[in-house]
């Protein structure tokens, strides 16, 4: 698997289960993800994404996108496109 940084968790909501992602490079929603932070890390779909509230279909270098994910992903953590 070739690692591919999009960006980094710079915030976590917890009781809604959603992650701030400042992007590197765009995202967009379909996309299959890594999250990794230390010796833990999970795969996921990217289902949903927000922007500034609004519902949208992908977020391109330097925005801070939120979106929904399975499991904690602490600030700090690193995501990476999955190919």
């Amino acid at each position: 698997m070739k690692k591919d940084l999009v960006g980094k968790v710079i915030h976590f909501y917890d009781k809604i289960s959603v992650a701030v992602i400042k992007l590197e490079k765009a995202l967009k929603v379909g996309d299959k993800v890594k999250f990794v932070h230390g010796e833990h890390s999970f795969e996921q779909t990217i289902e949903s994404m927000q922007l500034e509230h609004v519902q949208v279909q992908e977020g391109k270098k330097g925005h801070e996108v939120a979106v929904k994910v399975d499991k904690e992903a602490r600030s700090g953590t690193l995501i990476y496109l999955v190919k």
